[in-house]
């Protein structure tokens, strides 16, 4: 993540040792309370803990490694992952219930991120409390994430060559005390065995309730798919085979310590993790810990700023300001998300206060997401036309494990998981009404065919009794093809102020499924005088408009196929460039319309979406000195039914 970025996706040591340090912090750190949250608030016993490790051991094996690292890393989107990589693919088979998973995924997502900085934080703080149990952890937890969301604006460029060190020697750390710890009582190592996981779930009292507690070793799942494009398959599966060794090895230390006291109770705050350290090592455990934990926070911080900025590029949310801080491609900073997510995690720590409080609002909202990563995958393999057995087994096993992590986790509920489910429930219905909005506003979009303006335009061109708007006249259009083009272009050359130019050009932006990739293509309607351009961008792709579409013109000149010295000659003697103006067109509903209450509440959410992202003319990346905002009058609804009386 230098200046001179290696690429990442490429299989190698290096790639491999940034991958631990990009994707597995959420995972990787969970040890720190797993366990914790399983047998805290019980009185340790052999069913119990051998159950518990149990079930941590076949849930990281089928949901991590199988579903994920295996099947998930399978299904990528020209090396691009993720719940959106998903969505483009399953879009280009015309299937549009998928829009509904890929919300919900996506607002799960964001709503996790609002508690995997304060609890994975938290978790490694409160081990101070071993040392001295008067140290207050929430002001020192609530520095820590301030100066993590201020640290955003710069980068990770800096520091982000440490992550992969770090995070390695946390891995080795956990798996050696684990492991040492392992040694002291290796019988513990027969609760690999499935009958103890099922024996916890059907014959412990309110065993079955504790899969909530067991689900939370899991929760980077998700990132592994979503860094894809990032790190690379081979660099995700190599690098896994070390991460899982490790996280088993600290697990089962943990279990080993915990049946040495059986019998005893073990209270909510109890840290397992921290007991498996010499106490002349703690501090430094602690140390390392901490920045564990902020590299797992930092890395769903970005994960958060990804989907975002996917999300705005296959047009299902407004625009947001993004920055690229760094010389890194994959980098991004998006202000608004960045401190929405910050005043959340604030928020979390001042209701929650304890890490052992959060762990009952963490998880419920990542089952979800999980959830529909399932649905799409397993309506991918119907697409790729899999064998039918494949996609029901893949369904039922899938379906009935998250299904019952979820029914665990809806006990959660009323002790802190209704924050989650609120942020998720809030963040989708805001999505779900932007784009119903734009459906609706597209589906009263009319296109008319090119050839049926062209002589109109040719009449204006020549009218020199209409003044002229300016030389070159830039409008950015929506097309269905370049065969046809928006009417309220029409509206606004014809039916407005007429606005003559010498030269027409109707540019059309369309973000394709792939991620990346920019190209564009001419058609010439009238020679030297009219011309439909259409720019493809992948949807991870700045959008640098006003810049490519220069590229575009200088392309068309050096091929003679237009003239872009100024028109006057004044200007002209002296070597000037032709002026440019452009018109960005903004529809809204007319006054005229009765709307049904549906039609008006998709409307207002709609609005009240768009009004918290930036200018069209912003996420274009057009000067603001030669541009035109435009408001064109559009008729959704039934058209208000009044009579007029003349009276005399």
């Amino acid at each position: 993540m230098g200046a001179q970025p290696v690429k990442l996706n490429k299989f190698s040591t290096a790639g491999i040792l940034i991958t631990l340090g990009i994707i597995y912090g959420d995972i990787g750190t969970s040890p720190i309370y797993v366990m914790r949250a399983i047998v805290g608030g019980h009185t340790i016993s052999r069913e119990l803990v051998m159950g518990g490790m149990s079930c941590v051991f076949w849930t990281l094996l089928i949901i991590t490694t199988f579903k994920y690292v295996y099947m998930a890393l399978n299904n990528d989107n020209k090396g691009e992952g993720g719940i959106f990589a998903l969505y483009a693919l399953v879009k280009r088979y015309k299937i549009r219930w998928a829009i509904i998973p890929a919300l919900l995924g996506c607002s799960a997502l964001i709503a996790d991120g609002f508690i995997t900085p304060p609890i994975s934080i938290s978790s490694a703080i409160e081990g101070l409390t071993i040392l001295n149990p008067e140290i207050p952890t929430v002001p020192i937890v609530i520095v820590i994430l301030t100066a993590l969301f201020v640290f955003q604006q710069f980068g990770t460029q800096v520091v982000g060559s440490v992550f992969g060190p770090v995070m390695t020697i946390w891995f080795l750390m956990i798996g050696t005390f684990g492991a040492i710890e392992l040694f002291r009582h290796p019988e513990v190592l027969i609760a690999l065995n499935p009958a103890y996981a099922v024996n916890l779930l059907v014959n412990y009292p309110g065993g079955f309730w504790l899969l909530g507690a067991v689900f939370l070793c899991t929760t980077g799942a998700e990132a592994m798919y979503s860094d894809l494009g990032h790190c690379g398959k081979q660099n995700i599966r190599v690098g896994w085979v070390f991460v899982i060794s490790m996280l088993l090895l600290n697990y089962l230390g943990q279990s080993s310590y915990l049946l040495q006291r059986e019998g005893e109770y073990l209270d909510v705050d109890a840290s397992p993790f921290y007991a498996l350290m010499p106490e002349w090592f703690l501090p430094v455990g602690i140390v390392i810990a901490s920045f564990a934990t902020i590299i797992a926070s930092q890395a769903v911080i970005t994960g958060c700023f990804t989907l975002v900025n996917e999300a705005t590029k296959l047009k299902l949310w407004t625009n947001f300001k993004v920055v690229y801080p760094s010389l890194h491609k994959g980098q991004i900073y998006l202000p608004a998300i960045n401190w929405f997510l910050y005043f959340g995690c604030l928020l979390v720590i001042l209701l929650f206060r304890k890490s052992s409080n959060m762990e009952a609002a963490y998880g419920l909202t990542i089952t979800i997401d999980m959830l529909m990563t399932t649905l799409l995958l397993a309506t991918l393999l119907h697409l790729h036309r899999k064998k039918w057995l494949v996609i029901t087994g893949f369904l039922l096993l899938f379906l009935a494990l998250e299904g019952s992590f979820l029914a665990s986790n809806l006990l959660k509920l009323s002790h802190g998981g209704w924050f989650t489910v609120l942020v998720a429930s809030v963040i989708f219905t805001a999505t779900w009404l932007f784009y119903k909005g734009r459906v609706l506003r597209r589906k009263h979009t009319d296109f008319i065919e090119v050839g049926q303006f062209i002589p109109m335009l040719e009449a204006l061109m020549a009218d020199k009794t209409v003044p002229k708007e300016a030389t070159n006249l830039v409008f950015l259009a929506r097309v269905d093809d370049q065969n046809k083009i928006d009417a309220n272009i029409i509206y606004s050359i014809f039916r407005k102020r007429p606005k003559r130019a010498d030269v027409y050009w109707f540019v059309h932006v369309d973000i394709t499924n792939d991620p990346y990739g920019a190209s564009y293509h001419v058609k010439t309607l009238i020679p030297k005088k009219c011309f439909v351009v259409s720019l493809r961008f992948g949807f991870k792709v700045e959008h640098k408009v006003n810049f490519m579409f220069n590229q575009i013109v200088a392309d068309l000149m050096a091929n003679g196929e237009v003239d872009e010295e100024s028109r006057y000659p004044s200007l002209r003697q002296y070597g000037f460039p032709a002026d440019f103006k452009f018109i960005l067109l903004k529809s809204r509903v007319t006054t005229d319309d009765k709307l049904t209450p549906w039609e008006q509440f998709v409307i207002k959410g709609y609005r009240l979406v768009k009004s918290l992202g930036i200018s069209r003319a912003e996420d274009f990346g057009l000067e603001t000195s030669n541009l035109r905002m435009e408001t064109i009058p559009i008729s959704i609804g039934r058209s208000a039914d009044i009579q007029m009386e003349r009276l005399d």
